[in-house]
Formats: structure tokens, C-alpha cells, sequence
């Protein structure tokens, strides 16, 4: 009697959905914190079984923020473009020829609808031509200020990037899609890379131009996460930590888990979300090389890679197709 009651217990805490006309349990999965992102975990199955398909859940906090950065990446790019030309000013009918047909409306109504950034000057015999404002252009001038101060810190994070990747080499084109995200300017490879022959070389391999890192420096093998945990003294400390109920846990090898909203973990679930927490694994920048994939470790290990990554960008977040884009260089593929 108690074994039956044990049994319709364990079945009325899972979630029951219906595929093709019969119902199956739904096991909804834990997140790891990564950044401002979170990661979808999946544990082993019995042995034999096919693993399940990763459930992914939408966060409408993240899309309203990703939809509130597409107005102001329009205007820094239109920027650009204005400072580029020779007078810094762009003729609206050239607007097209750098941006294409179907962009240029937005950038259209990115004009109309800032005045104080965009001034419009013509008409009659002159052609209609697009300026940056006399504040935005003040603006614009304290920008490369910031940028040259802020010169070795783009340095340092350049370095890291290097050392993360597998061969401590990426190519020129994979940087260049992630150049905004790290804070580096667009021309990088003209106005930074060559000032530090002693940190940087650019090679011809197979066809393709990569990046290379000159020199290993192991002060800067160290994550962010780890600094945050010997700042909060996590490291030092000799306490024993209490794992709560959630499965969250305060150790050198744990990772912040959120899981989704109504589920409640069962006692055996939670015991391999710590046995996970309190498991070790390599550092980051370790050559992803030396370990089999397979390993326990070498998998939670992927987990650190993606959260140093993150930690190396200007907001701590990136959007997913770069992401995939990505990942074969800094082996987060497993």
C-alpha cells in the first residue's frame, strides 16, 4: 500500500502532456546562470534510452531588452557611416547605396525622429544631405577619447579571447562579428593589432587570415567567475556551505541553477543537481584538446567556457547565432 502510494505520489508531481494522440511526462530541465543568459542543463537517462529533447524557454525580459538595442545600434551605425565620408555628411540619396533598399527606410525614420542626433541640411538647388547635430558631434569627439583610454582593457580582453580559443588563434572574420559585443573598434586590425607586435600576429592559413596570439601570460588565466568568488572570499573560506533546496550551492565549482516556473524537483533530482555542483572541472583556458568529451568534467567544464566568453563582452550577453557562430573555436560545442 505505502509502495503504490510512493508511486502515484511520483506521478502526480510530474507534468502531463499530449503528443500524437497519447500522453508522456514532461521532466522540465534546470538553467544555469551564465551572465544575463540562461543555459539549458540535461542529465544522463538510464542507459540505452535515447536522451530527451531539450526543452528551451522564451524570457520576455531579454526580448523586450534585445528589442530596445535595435534602435540604438541604427544610430550608431548611421554615425559611422556620416563620420566615414570625407565632408561628414552623407548625401540622403547615396543612404541606399551603403545601407540597401529595405534598410534605408528605418534609417529614414531613424532621422526624422531624432533631430537632436541627425541635422538635415539642403533643398531647393542642393541636394539633401544628412549631418551628426553640434552636440551629437561633441559627443562623437569624447567617444574616441574613451577609446583610446580605454585601450588596455580592449588589449587585455583581446589577449583572453586568445587564450580561450583552443589553438590561442581565431580568424579575423570570426572577431570581426563579435567586435561590437567585445568593444573593439571596427578597424581593429589596422589601429590595434599592430601596435602590440609583441602580443599579437596575423597569418595566412589555408586561405583564410587569423589572428594569433604571441605570448602565453598565465596572470591572465584567470576567469572572471573566479575573481568574484575570491573578492566574495568563497575560496578562502572554510565554512561548509549549505546546498538549498533549489540545488543552488556556494563552492568553487557551482554554477547559479533557476528552474522554470511551478516545477518542483524531486528529492532524486536534486541529488544529481548537486552531485553536478559540487563536481570539479578544468579551467577555461586549458587546451580543450587534452580532454575526451565524454567526461563528466570535460562537459561541465563547457559551462565555464561559455560563462568566461560572456564575461569578456561589453554587457555580459550575446545573441545566440553568434554564438553558434562561435563555437567550434571555443569548444562549447559539446
Amino acid at each position: 500500500m505505502h509502495k503504490c502510494m510512493r508511486i502515484f505520489s511520483l506521478i502526480e508531481s510530474q507534468k502531463w502532456f499530449t503528443f500524437d494522440g497519447r500522453q508522456r511526462l514532461c521532466h522540465p530541465l534546470p538553467s544555469v546562470r551564465v551572465g544575463h543568459m540562461w543555459v539549458q542543463i540535461m542529465f544522463k537517462t538510464s542507459g540505452g534510452r535515447r536522451p530527451k529533447k531539450k526543452t528551451y524557454y522564451r524570457v520576455n525580459e531579454l526580448d523586450r531588452v534585445m528589442e530596445l538595442q535595435k534602435k540604438p545600434s541604427l544610430i550608431l551605425r548611421l554615425k559611422s557611416i556620416i563620420q566615414s565620408q570625407k565632408n561628414q555628411c552623407l548625401l540622403l540619396r547615396d543612404l541606399e547605396k551603403e545601407v540597401g533598399f529595405v534598410q534605408k527606410w528605418n534609417f529614414m525614420g531613424i532621422i526624422e525622429k531624432y533631430p537632436s542626433i541627425f541635422r538635415v541640411t539642403g533643398g531647393n538647388r542642393t541636394p539633401p544631405m544628412v549631418m551628426l547635430a553640434e552636440k551629437a558631434d561633441k559627443v562623437a569627439l569624447e567617444e574616441s577619447e574613451a577609446r583610446a583610454q580605454m585601450e588596455p582593457i580592449l588589449v587585455k580582453t583581446l589577449r583572453k579571447l586568445l587564450m580561450l580559443s583552443v589553438d590561442c588563434m581565431l580568424p579575423l572574420e570570426t572577431i570581426q562579428l563579435i567586435e561590437n559585443e567585445l568593444g573593439l573598434p571596427s578597424d581593429f586590425e589596422q589601429s590595434l593589432v599592430p601596435k602590440y607586435p609583441q602580443f599579437f600576429s596575423v597569418k595566412d592559413v589555408n586561405g583564410r587570415t587569423f589572428l594569433q596570439l604571441e605570448n602565453w601570460d598565465s596572470s591572465l588565466a584567470v576567469t572572471a567567475r573566479e575573481e568574484r568568488l575570491v573578492h566574495e572570499g568563497v575560496l578562502t573560506s572554510k565554512v561548509q556551505a549549505r546546498i538549498l533546496k533549489d540545488g543552488n550551492y556556494v563552492g568553487p565549482f557551482a554554477f547559479q541553477l533557476r528552474y522554470p516556473a511551478g516545477f518542483r524537483p524531486n528529492v532524486n533530482y536534486l541529488k544529481e543537481v548537486q552531485k553536478w555542483q559540487k563536481m570539479e572541472f578544468p579551467s577555461p583556458y586549458l587546451n580543450a584538446r587534452r580532454f575526451e568529451l565524454a567526461d563528466p568534467k570535460a562537459q561541465k567544464r563547457v559551462v565555464a567556457v561559455l560563462h568566461e566568453f560572456l564575461s569578456l563582452t561589453m554587457e555580459k550577453r550575446i545573441i545566440r547565432i553568434l554564438v553558434d557562430k562561435t563555437k567550434s573555436w571555443f569548444s562549447y560545442s559539446s
